[in-house]
């Protein structure tokens, strides 16, 4: 439990000065990061890392969205560009190992590559359109994503009774996701309310209770597609980057489904009035 609250503490630390730059190329640089660790337990899992031409052409390629807003000054259709040489040179190298390689570990590599580097980047796009609300929009986010987890755990701590999904995560309860999808409503209410004072604006709180309580749900997929794949590869944790916690996919299943959803809900509904 210490080596848990220590891990914890260390990583609430490095987000807080993180997104304390989070206007320059800093917030772009940690994204990148964590995508590119994503990845590459996502391969470890799968056996995907003796393919090392394939892999390093998704590294490359993920490592080009959480820097697209800059490639995008170069030319309007360079993404473009950039996605159709990815995929034309993963499908030359499966020419190259087609010996070992399958077609479902392409579709695979090529899958994850795609998913993991735009759902993290979704968060870049967060802050750079939401203007001077932009900070606001990725803490809510990331909140959203995980302290739902808070909320189900005592709920189903104290009323838990019922299993949620015991083949893919024994100890989830369906008490407990109620609890976590209310709770996860109130906490995004409460962080708007804080924000309201701070930045001296008026905020939608039932779009954020909605919203709150939407994310817990989207996060509970993340969270249970994630297992269901460390169960059918036969690993506990995808790493040991954060002790007690594991690693980044671990961390970061949840925002995966969390922040493309926020992205897409914020630009439609205006919780700041």
């Amino acid at each position: 439990m210490l080596t848990r609250i220590i891990s914890a503490a260390v990583a609430i630390v490095i987000a807080v000065i993180v997104l304390c730059f989070h206007n320059t190329i800093v917030l772009n640089i940690a994204v990148a990061a964590l995508i590119e660790i994503a990845l590459f337990e996502l391969f470890r899992a799968e056996d995907c890392l003796k393919f090392k031409v394939s892999q390093a052409l998704c590294y490359a390629f993920a490592l080009s969205i959480p820097f697209s807003n800059y490639l995008l000054k170069l030319d309007d259709n360079i993404m473009y560009y950039i996605t159709a040489v990815f995929l034309l040179l993963m499908f030359i190298a499966f020419l190259g190992y087609h010996k070992t390689m399958s077609y479902e570990k392409l579709a695979f590599m090529i899958f994850v590559s795609l998913f993991v580097s735009v759902s993290m980047s979704t968060l870049l796009y967060l802050n750079r359109t939401g203007g001077k609300h932009g900070l606001f929009y990725v803490v809510i986010t990331l909140c959203g994503a995980w302290l739902a987890d808070s909320g189900a755990y005592f709920a189903g701590t104290f009323f838990g009774k019922h299993k949620l999904c015991p083949n893919i995560s024994p100890k989830k309860t369906v008490e407990g996701l109620i609890g976590g999808v209310i709770a996860n409503g109130l906490i995004l209410v409460v962080l708007g309310f804080g924000y309201s004072k701070i930045a001296d604006i008026d905020v939608n709180y039932i779009a954020l209770f909605v919203l709150g309580m939407i994310c817990a749900l989207l996060g509970l997929v993340g969270d249970l597609t994630a297992s269901l794949l460390k169960r059918q590869t036969g690993i506990k944790d995808y790493g040991n980057i954060m002790p007690g916690h594991g690693g980044v996919m671990d961390r970061f299943d949840s925002v995966l489904f969390v922040a493309p959803f926020m992205t897409a809900a914020l630009s439609i509904i205006n919780i700041i009035k």
